[in-house]
């Protein structure tokens, strides 16, 4: 503790993050502090903490910290470290969901609108649409009955011809000068009001024309507007009656059993309830005001503020509000209701929370033993060195010395990271030398180690090879070569599942049923479909011709028939024996044959 003491007395006065790090040097806790000095020492005084919190004291090898300008600097910096870093104490959002926004793009001289999830200061946004309410369908009773346009081609000068859209009444052809811009917008701000909730002038409309197209008996369009209008009254009867119509809130409960807790997040948007959703954490190790803070953070990274949060949980308003103004420019409100409808839409939000905790419950303890705890067995039942929180996977795939590439998976505590996903194509290595290319791949990896780009490729504690010994020594030979010694390095054999490692001489089997080898056969095999998959996107563009040429028996007549029928040779690696056999003189006996170069000659060792 000697060093963490010296390093607490250096701590600044200021506002910042400050990261926790275990024996290993893994982050295991990411935290924001309005004064660094203050908040770090609090984790080292002798007073009593809580279990979670004392458990990661335990763990604290060393810190780190980064001053920030000001304490929302220092709240945006804690998110982007804790998505990053995914500590083993913090609050994870991880079965985060974004839902459709429609984007009214307001500065563009003739607005337009556009689907999109990801929500910036640049527009107008309405949503989220949750709850069976389909983004596109609301979008398209905007265009037919205020015909305000859904492309985004620019309006200049020079006049263009109208498109389909003008001659469907969904557009007034902005850009063909068919109206002028005073015109246009007046369109806009009725469909701003729509959007905002306004359904009534919308719904009459549309009545008008299922009306017209039924009395013309064309009765497929009126049954059309038919179904529009149901939609509409679908989205009125979630209107809250006691609720203004200016309302925009979202309503947080949380509830917990002191292992794991659940939240549940009522979303509000003029005066409707657009839908409901729920998540469930594990208890973090900070504060519980600190914990609810840093949750909402990251759920507002990826989703639009409201006009006001209501919930029961004390937090930091003051940061929130400030967090907030700075995101978006726009003002927010912390309500804790104890009366009226927004009280009883937090009883509500409640219930759904403690409901969810209850079936939730044996999910998340059945998702870690799959996961985490199964990477703690996999520990101790090869004997690494360290907790494997970052394991990668790699695997060659081509078919005979064609086409050759590899992939590296990665898992974080024993979850797919698919974006820390990589693919090479191989580049050296002259035919199907499985070997060669495991070390071509290997040694690009491991070459971004102890450089800049480490923090885009950080250092693992676990590589797997998919093979056996021989895969196994030949990496190990690249492990010698660039003096790599931090990193564990095993190889899972598919046929017997035998895992080889480096100071056993003796394969290490593990019961088929355990989910420390249920983690090993995830990692490996998604290793494998991500190799295919890029194998077959390569090689699907190469001349199908060509690719029959390899095979023995294949002459210039079949090899027309073939093409004939399958046209890509995705689709024919992908046809089976029997429908190779179908094709006009290729038989069974060849289709065999054809099968085979695919199945035994794609490699996957």
């Amino acid at each position: 503790m000697s060093v963490i003491q010296e390093k607490l007395k250096l701590l600044p006065d200021s506002p910042g993050v400050y990261i926790m790090l275990d024996k290993d040097g893994v982050v295991i806790y990411v935290g924001k502090a309005r004064v660094l000095k203050n908040r770090v020492r609090q984790y080292f005084h002798s007073s009593e903490k809580p279990q979670k919190v004392q458990a990661m004291v335990e763990n604290i090898a060393d810190f780190s910290y980064v001053v920030a300008p000001t304490e929302v600097d220092a709240l945006a910096l804690e998110n982007t470290l804790i998505k990053k870093y995914k500590p083993k104490y913090n609050i994870l959002l991880k079965d985060d969901k974004t839902y459709p926004y429609i984007k009214v793009h307001t500065k563009e001289e003739f607005p337009y609108l556009s689907i999109t999830r990801k929500v910036k200061k640049d527009g107008k946004y309405f949503g989220p649409f949750m709850g069976g309410i389909r983004c596109k369908d609301v979008l398209d009773i905007v265009a037919q009955v205020y015909h305000v346009r859904t492309c985004k081609v620019a309006v200049s000068q020079k006049e263009k011809k109208p498109c389909l859209n003008y001659h469907l009444h969904r557009c007034k052809a902005p850009c063909a000068h068919l109206c002028t811009r005073e015109e246009y917008l007046k369109g806009v701000d009725k469909a701003l009001s729509f959007l905002a909730g306004n359904y009534e002038e919308a719904e009459e409309l549309l009545r008008e024309k299922m009306e017209k197209f039924a009395k013309s008996e064309e009765f497929e369009l009126a049954m059309q507007y038919r179904d529009k209008i149901t939609m509409l009254r679908r989205l009125s009867l979630r209107r809250i009656t006691a609720m203004p119509k200016s309302v925009d809130a979202d309503v947080w409960a949380f509830a917990t059993n002191g292992l794991y807790t659940v939240c549940n997040v009522l979303v509000l948007r003029g005066g409707i309830m657009q839908g409901a959703q729920s998540f469930s954490l594990e208890a973090g190790a900070g504060e519980n005001s600190e914990s609810v803070l840093s949750f909402l953070v990251q759920y507002y990274a990826s989703h639009a503020f409201p006009h006001e949060i209501i919930l029961e949980e004390e937090t930091d308003d003051a940061l929130l509000i400030a967090y907030a103004r700075e995101k978006t420019g726009h003002s927010l409100s912390v309500a804790r209701p104890r009366m009226g409808v927004k009280r009883e839409l937090l009883d509500m939000a409640k219930r759904n929370a403690t409901e969810y905790l209850d079936k939730a419950v044996s999910a998340v303890e059945h998702k870690n033993d799959m996961t985490k705890n199964a990477c703690v067995r996999l520990q101790k039942l090869l004997g690494l060195k360290r907790y494997p929180k970052r394991m990668e996977c790699y695997d060659i795939s081509n078919i005979s010395g064609v086409d050759k590439v590899g992939s590296m998976v990665v898992f974080q505590d024993g979850e797919a990271d698919k974006y820390a996903y990589r693919r090479f194509r191989i580049k050296t290595v002259d035919g199907a030398d499985d070997f060669a290319s495991l070390q071509e791949v290997l040694r690009r990896r491991l070459s971004k180690l102890g450089t800049e780009e480490e923090e885009r490729f950080p250092r693992p504690q676990l590589i797997v090879i998919d093979g056996g010994k021989g895969q196994l020594s030949a990496v190990k030979k690249i492990f010698d070569e660039m003096g790599i010694h931090d990193v564990e390095l095993i190889s899972l054999a598919k046929k017997e599942e035998e895992i080889f490692t480096l100071d056993r001489e003796e394969s290490v089997r593990i019961d088929r049923r355990d989910y420390a080898l249920k983690t090993l056969q995830r990692i490996r095999d998604e290793a494998h479909r991500f190799a295919i998959t890029y194998f077959r996107s390569l090689h699907s563009k190469r001349n199908l011709a060509s690719v029959l040429d390899e095979i023995d028996g294949v002459g210039a007549a079949k090899k027309k028939a073939l093409l004939s029928s399958f046209g890509t040779i995705d689709k024919m690696m992908k046809a089976s024996e029997e429908e190779l056999s179908k094709v006009d003189g290729i038989g069974k006996e060849l289709a065999r044959r054809i099968r085979n170069y695919f199945e035994e000659g794609l490699r996957s060792d």
